[in-house]
């Protein structure tokens, strides 16, 4: 029995259970000079100029000056900072309280202004999908990229419109156009890949894609290497090697992982009882589904869903 809602293909599927379902914006007006630093987390972050620029500064990365008509991701949540010159100094930033209010908060000195709209997408489980493990620690899109262009600049426009001048809903549209803002970012990562070797790797590969969207569509499937080979044209063996270098682990314990993931969402989300549960992502034995789930996720099922009670 499969799923009753699969969303299509594995990438929706990554994206629709493992990040939480809003993106936080946080409007800033910087005035030089200014800086902050922003440690490692479990997001995927992203930045938005729309006055002046930005140097971010990504550990491992090219420093990038941010002008208006473009969006970095940091989708891994790298530590990295902002600032408006090499040398001005940074500040560290924390956490505050979560708050849905779009006025911006000011930083900085009194010099020149920047305008930068910040946002995030949380983990939902606190690990990053794996699919999502090899995407660049920087991704720029840019309204001038002559695949993408037009549809970043459309959406960019949406989104400063929108926190400019948010009304009803507000927080759903935004979440709406920050999803399309990270799809086009994989789209990207995923068209850089096939140009020069670096991106998404398992996305530029047909055949091991198609291979994901079957794990996904069809998750309680009782899949095995062989099944999995001969329903995309390939040898066991090339397809296991190739599969593991470019997604980052082998063919079963991937799908183990993902009907964990599932499993969980399900767990969070619906009301149904863990062994129907255990059924619907492929295990016929409950203690069998209870062993794995605690193996990826830490704990039971029954003390997953206790705790998302409280």
């Amino acid at each position: 029995m499969d799923l009753r809602d699969p969303r299509g293909d594995a990438v929706a599927d990554v994206l629709g259970v493992s990040f939480m379902r809003h993106a936080l914006y946080k409007p800033l007006e910087a005035h030089a000079p200014w800086g902050v630093r922003i440690p490692h987390r479990p997001r995927a972050s992203f930045y938005i100029v729309t006055r002046g620029s930005a140097r971010i500064e990504v550990e491992g990365e090219n420093v990038h000056v941010l002008s208006p008509g473009e969006v970095v991701f940091i989708p891994h949540g790298t530590a990295h900072a902002l600032r408006d010159a090499a040398d001005s100094k940074l500040q560290d930033v924390c956490d505050g309280a979560l708050c849905p209010s779009l006025a911006p908060r000011r930083i900085g000195g009194r010099g020149s202004a920047t305008s930068i709209v910040a946002g995030f997408f949380e983990v939902g489980s606190g690990h990053e999908p794996p699919l999502l493990q090899k995407m660049p620690a920087l991704v720029v899109l840019s309204a001038s990229e002559p695949t993408f262009g037009r549809w970043i600049e459309a959406t960019l426009q949406l989104v400063l419109a929108e926190s400019a001048a948010p009304g009803p809903a507000s927080s759903m549209v935004l979440q709406c156009l920050a999803d399309v803002l990270f799809v086009l970012a994989l789209r990207s990562a995923e068209a850089s890949g096939r140009r020069k070797a670096s991106g998404i790797p398992a996305l530029s590969e047909p055949r091991i894609y198609e291979a994901l969207n079957l794990m996904h569509v069809h998750v309680a499937e009782p899949w095995t290497v062989m099944t999995l080979a001969r329903r995309v044209n390939m040898s066991r063996s090339g397809f296991a090697a190739r599969f593991t270098e470019l997604v980052g682990e082998p063919p079963l314990q991937y799908l183990a992982r993902w009907r964990v993931t599932r499993a969980a969402e399900m767990l969070r989300d619906t009301n149904e009882k863990v062994a129907a549960v255990a059924n619907l992502v492929g295990y016929e034995s409950l203690p069998a589904f209870s062993r794995a789930f605690k193996r990826w996720q830490g704990e039971s099922p029954a003390t997953f869903r206790r705790k998302l009670a409280h």
